[in-house]
Parts: structure tokens; sequence; C-alpha cells
């Protein structure tokens, strides 16, 4: 097969958690490549020959996240070999799938975040869990400190249970608490179009069968029911609007990315956290985002392989 007939890698799959999403983005890509008559093959970095095959292509398409795909290990083996991708780099992807870390540097950059108290392996879980009762109050929430689409998320209103969790099931692992707030989960895309932010309609998640937008919600259609734009008064759209080109800009982040908020009934925005690699389903936060504000789905997947240009490709 020619090099002309291989010019775009569709890079997807991936052995994250999130490796059924990705599948699923990957698709949905695949069939607007074809729509578009884009030359492409597809990947999966599981594969044997993926570094072999991937230097064949004028550009990768990332269409995969979770840990070893959004968090710049990928990012850093195509660094290596010379092959531009979409999305953000080595340095954003790492600070931003690292959530203690991006919510700090978000914080340094003037958008409003929760509180939280980190938990590792070797830290005292009772000591821990008093700390949290005492300094976040209850109920809180425990989030793995590097995963996405709500995995492993957790809600705790006493302090037994936080402690048993704490003590039995973090073994291993990077954890950190935050208040668990009351309110509305609101996402905001930004893509960079022509060398300028364009920031989309914010985008609120209802849910419909559990007590917040967990993974599993996440994974139900029948879970979950979106407004876009989020209903909420325009001083909040304002702010939550700003706050997700801040994030992009402080985290370096590069071509596309999404961030997340809690609103709560009073109004107040909290920026919980930034997805390099969104989900790119046709039915999909970022994909509905896009249509709000006019944008079609296959026009989409232009503007994130045009900004890939930033990364030495050129359609």
């Amino acid at each position: 097969m020619s090099a002309a007939e291989r010019r775009i890698a569709l890079v997807t799959g991936g052995r994250s958690g999130e490796r059924d999403r990705s599948l699923i983005s990957g698709e949905a890509v695949r069939e607007s490549l074809a729509r578009q008559g884009l030359p492409h093959f597809v990947l999966d970095p599981t594969d044997e020959d993926f570094a072999d095959r991937v230097r064949e292509a004028d550009v990768a398409f990332l269409a995969l996240a979770g840990q070893w795909a959004e968090d710049g290990k990928l990012q850093g083996l195509l660094d290596s070999l010379g092959v531009p991708y979409t999305g953000s780099g080595v340095l954003a992807s790492a600070m931003a799938m690292h959530k203690p870390t991006a919510k700090t540097l978000v914080l340094a950059g003037g958008v409003t975040v929760l509180p939280h108290i980190p938990f590792r392996g070797h830290d005292d879980p009772e000591e821990t869990a008093r700390a949290c009762v005492e300094e976040l109050g209850l109920p809180v929430i425990l989030k793995p400190t590097s995963e996405g689409g709500s995995i492993g998320m957790r809600v705790f209103r006493d302090l037994n249970s936080l402690t048993a969790t704490l003590t039995h099931d973090t073994r291993g692992g990077e954890w950190f608490v935050e208040p668990f707030k009351e309110g509305s989960a609101v996402t905001c895309g930004v893509l960079e179009k022509d060398g300028a932010l364009v920031v989309l309609p914010p985008l609120e998640t209802v849910p419909t069968t559990a007590e917040f937008y967990d993974h599993k919600a996440k994974r139900d259609p029948a879970g979950h029911r979106y407004r876009c734009p989020a209903q909420l008064p325009d001083a909040a759209l304002a702010t939550i609007s700003r706050a997700a080109v801040r994030a992009h800009q402080v985290l370096h982040c590069s071509g596309h990315s999404r961030s997340d908020f809690l609103v709560t009934p009073d109004g107040e925005v909290h920026w919980l956290e930034i997805n390099t690699l969104p989900g790119l389903s046709t039915h999909g936060n970022l994909a509905t985002m896009a249509a709000a504000a006019g944008i079609s789905y296959d026009t989409l997947i232009q503007t994130m392989l045009a900004a890939a240009r930033a990364n030495g490709y050129r359609p």
C-alpha cells in the first residue's frame, strides 16, 4: 500500500479503562474520514507493529482516551517517531491527566476550583479520612488522580465508610478527595481554528438514573440527557466559557479540549478537570456542542486535522 493511501493513521482502542469509548470514537471518525474521501488506515496502540506502521502516516488522528493515550505517553512515542498528531502534546497531556496538578495550575491562572486532599498508598487512611471530614465537610467524593470517564468515583456521607474505603480499596493507587456539592454538571469545548480559540456553547448533562454523572450514567444513553446550550444564568455561562479557554491556555493544550464544571444552585462555577482527548461519538458532548454552534461533525474532524499543522502536518 502506497504512502498516499496511508496518509492518516486513525489511532483508536488502546488499553485504558476507556477502551470501549475509544473504539466508539474511532468508528465515528473512520466513517467521517470515509465520507470525506480522506485516505486513512486504522491502528490500535496494542498492535505489535504499531510503531512501524504509524510512522508511515503523515498524521495520526488520536481517537482514544484514558491512560497510555491521554496522559502524554502515546504523544511522546509519536514525537520520538516524528509523526504529527491531533490534540495536545506531551506536557499538556501529562499535566491535564494528573487532576490535582491541573487544578493547581488552573487555580493559579485565576479559575475557581474545589479544594482537595490527596491520598497515596503510604498515607494513613484514618488520618486522611478525618482530615477530609474536618477540612472539606461531608459529603465528599473520592476520585482517582489519573483516570477519565468518571471511572472509580465514589461519594461518601460518613466518616466510617470513607475510612474503610481508603483502608481497603485504594491500595497501590493515587487518589484525591473533594467536597461533593449538589449542582449541574456542565462541560464546555474549545477548538483551535486558524490560530484562534473558538469556545463552544456549554452543555449541561442531567443524570436520570444516578446520584451524579458517574461512569455508568455516562455509558448508558438512558442514564442522562443533554441540554445544549445549558439552561443556566448568563453570568454562569460566561464564566464557564472564560474558564474553559483559560484552562486550555494555562495547561498549554493544543487543537481541542473540553473542560468539565460543577455549577451550584446559587450560581457558583467550579472547574473540575480538562479532557485533552474528549470522546468523539457523533452524539457525544463535543459533537453536540459543535452542532449547537453550527459546526457539522465532518467539519469538526476537519478542524482537528487542520490544527495538527502545529505539529508539522500539512493537509
